[in-house]
C-alpha cells in the first residue's frame, strides 16, 4: 500500500503510515534521501607539465642566446673608442651583426615568454582545481584567481604566490615538503623583472659608446637573471607534478590545515 506521509510503496500500520515515517517526528514526513554530490575527478597535470618544462627550457636557452648577442653588441661596440679603424666596413659590417642577434633574441624571447606564459597558466589553474579536490573548501581563493591574478598590476607580484602556496600545501600527501624551489624561483622571478625593465630601458636610451657597453652589460644580466628564473621554474613545476600525483593515487586524505603561504 502507499504510505500516507511519504507516498512510497510499504506495509502500513493502521494509521496507514510505513515504519520510517511511524518512527519519524510527527512534524512531517522524514527528510528523503539525496545521493551524495559527485567527486570531482582529479585531471592529470603530467602532460602539461611536459609542455611547460619543454617552453621553460627553450625560453632558458633564448636567454643564453641572448647574454651572447649583448656580449657581442658590447666587444663591437668596444671599438668605437679606437682612434684607428684599419677597416671601417669591416666594424661596421660586425656591429650591425651584432645588434641584429641582439633583436633577434629579443624577438624571439618574447614570442617563448608569451607562450610559455599562457601554457604555464593553463598548467597552474589546472593544479588549482585539483587542490580543491584535495582539500575541499579550505583553500583561500577560488580557482579563478589562478588565471586573474597574473593580470593584476603589483598584486600579480605577491597574489598568485600566495595561491601557489596553497595548491603545495594541499598537494602535499603525509608530511610537510620543504618550499625551498618555490620561493627561490618567486624571489627570482620577481627581481628579475625590474632588472629586466631597467635594462631595457638603458638600451633605449643608449647613444654614446659607453652607455651602449653598460646598456647590453645590463641586458646580459637581465637574461643571465630569467636563465636562472627558468631553470628554478622548471624544478617547481617539475615537484608539484609529483606532488599531486602521488597523492592521487594514495587516495583521499584527509583535509590538510591551511598554513601561511611563505
Amino acid at each position: 500500500m502507499l504510505c500516507s506521509r511519504c507516498a512510497t510503496h510499504a506495509t502500513t500500520d493502521r494509521s496507514g503510515h510505513c515504519a520510517e515515517c511511524a518512527a519519524a517526528p510527527t512534524g512531517g514526513p522524514p527528510t528523503a534521501w539525496a545521493p551524495p554530490p559527485p567527486v570531482r575527478p582529479v585531471r592529470s597535470v603530467v602532460g602539461l607539465s611536459y609542455a611547460v618544462v619543454s617552453l621553460l627550457a627553450a625560453v632558458a636557452v633564448i636567454d643564453v642566446f641572448a647574454v651572447y648577442a649583448a656580449l657581442g653588441v658590447r666587444a663591437a661596440t668596444g671599438t668605437m673608442n679606437v682612434e684607428a679603424v684599419e677597416d671601417h666596413d669591416r666594424y661596421a659590417q660586425a656591429l650591425d651583426q651584432a645588434e641584429w642577434l641582439l633583436y633577434l633574441s629579443s624577438s624571439l624571447g618574447m614570442m617563448g615568454v608569451l607562450a610559455t606564459g599562457i601554457v604555464f597558466i593553463i598548467w597552474f589553474h589546472r593544479t588549482r582545481t585539483n587542490a580543491e579536490v584535495f582539500a575541499p573548501g579550505t583553500l583561500r581563493r577560488g580557482p579563478g584567481w589562478a588565471i586573474a591574478s597574473w593580470f593584476i598590476p603589483f598584486a600579480n607580484l605577491w597574489i598568485p604566490r600566495w595561491i601557489a602556496g596553497d595548491i603545495w600545501t594541499a598537494s602535499e600527501l603525509d608530511r610537510r615538503v620543504p618550499r625551498t624551489v618555490l620561493n627561490a624561483w618567486w624571489i627570482l622571478w620577481v627581481l628579475m623583472l625590474p632588472v629586466s625593465q631597467i635594462a631595457g630601458r638603458m638600451w633605449e636610451r643608449a647613444e654614446e659608446a659607453e652607455a651602449i657597453r653598460q646598456a647590453t652589460l645590463a641586458l646580459a644580466a637581465s637574461s643571465a637573471l630569467d636563465i636562472a628564473a627558468a631553470v628554478l621554474a622548471i624544478l617547481f613545476v617539475h615537484r608539484l607534478t609529483a606532488m599531486q600525483e602521488t597523492k592521487t593515487l594514495a587516495g583521499p586524505q584527509p583535509a590538510p590545515v591551511m598554513a601561511p603561504s611563505f
